[in-house]
């Protein structure tokens, strides 16, 4: 099978999975709990977005990764951490909803441009070394859980999502 080839299959394989954990066992948990409670794990999950930083780190991704994409993706994900740890520093206070949406909003659109940049500059599946996990098995995840985290953000406030 084709490199490319694999890393897209790879990457549908982590969306099907992750989809399916989502909604056997994750989702059914968070729409039980109160907003503010149901946001904890997931801002949790996106704390560790500080990962993405790999794409700037010689020897673990290709010298040859497009630095446009890697740029983007970096800085993009450790904006979307920060946003993530902040919004669940503020979340007693209602300050912390407000910033919970802007980190979903946030790391969403991140999310779908940094598919669009490795799209724009031909990544190649090699050329991201190490970090291959990260968009074959992390990205799935993360798109999932802002999906939920949406879900949750629209429910009533006085509601279970």
């Amino acid at each position: 099978m084709l490199p490319q080839l694999c890393f897209f299959v790879s990457i549908a394989f982590g969306f099907v999975a992750w989809g399916m954990v989502a909604k056997q066992y994750i989702w059914p948990k968070l729409r039980l709990l109160r907003r503010v409670e149901a946001l904890r794990p997931v801002l949790m999950l996106h704390s560790f977005r500080f990962l993405g930083l790999a794409f700037l780190v010689p020897g673990v991704v290709s010298p040859e990764l497009p630095t446009a994409f890697a740029h983007c993706a970096a800085y993009g994900d450790i904006v979307a951490a920060s946003l993530a740890l902040l919004s669940l520093a503020s979340l007693p206070r209602g300050a912390g909803i407000g910033i919970a949406w802007i980190f979903n909003l946030w790391g969403s659109v991140d999310i779908l441009n940094a598919f669009y940049q490795a799209n724009r500059a031909g990544l190649l599946a090699g050329q991201l070394g190490a970090a291959y996990f990260l968009p074959t098995l992390i990205v799935p995840l993360l798109l999932i859980t802002h999906g939920l985290a949406f879900r949750i953000l629209l429910a009533a406030p006085s509601r279970r999502p």
